[in-house]
């Protein structure tokens, strides 16, 4: 009799070790898992939930977006309450301070199943901010960027590797050399909100 009761208190000392050491191996799993998680990647697992996003530029705006399309460093979307001429946006994603999700939302933005490493990305996907500020140079299309520092409204002219040439003029004019007001280069790492 105490032969049993010995080996079932060793039965289940060993099935406690082996399911405290399972338990252990998916605790750091799921740490690595966290540690790998970027920005962008939450901002797509919202945008999975459909689920509006809320958050604050580095110049401290409060913004909520609906997202569209996300590529390598940015996303499009449409600015929600957005009462002016430019409701649809190109954010750079470095341009995010901060982003205010409720609490049932947290844990959404960090279940990124299906973005996995392996899959292979969209084209769009793969398209960095400068390719998209070059469609908008070539459409000719008139813009608002929102900078560190102001609002500039006016026509993109040129896009170089880092930065670009923006024709600044009123909102309700075409981009004509009579209406252009002043040039400005602004680099990228200064653009925190396109409204397009």
């Amino acid at each position: 009799m105490r032969w049993e009761n010995l080996f079932d208190d060793l039965e289940s000392q060993l099935e406690q070790g082996l399911s405290a050491e399972e338990v252990d191996l998916r605790a750091e799993e799921e740490r690595l898992r966290l540690g790998r998680l970027v920005l962008r990647d939450r901002l797509i697992a919202l945008h999975a939930v459909g689920s509006d996003i809320q958050l604050v530029l580095a110049n401290d705006r409060h913004l909520v977006i609906r997202p569209m399309a996300f590529g390598r460093d940015w996303m499009s979307g449409t600015l929600v309450e957005q009462t002016r001429r430019h409701p649809q946006c190109i954010l750079p994603i470095a341009a995010i301070a901060a982003l205010i999700l409720p609490r049932d939302l947290v844990a959404a933005s960090i279940e990124v199943t299906g973005f996995a490493d392996d899959r292979t990305p969209k084209l769009s996907e793969r398209l960095g901010l400068p390719f998209v500020l070059r469609d908008l140079c070539r459409r000719r299309s008139s813009v608002q960027i929102t900078t560190r520092l102001a609002d500039h409204h006016g026509t993109i002219d040129r896009v170089g590797r880092d930065h670009l040439d923006l024709a600044v003029h009123a909102t309700d004019d075409a981009r004509r050399e009579s209406a252009v007001t002043q040039y400005r280069v602004v680099p990228f790492d200064q653009v925190l909100l396109l409204q397009i």
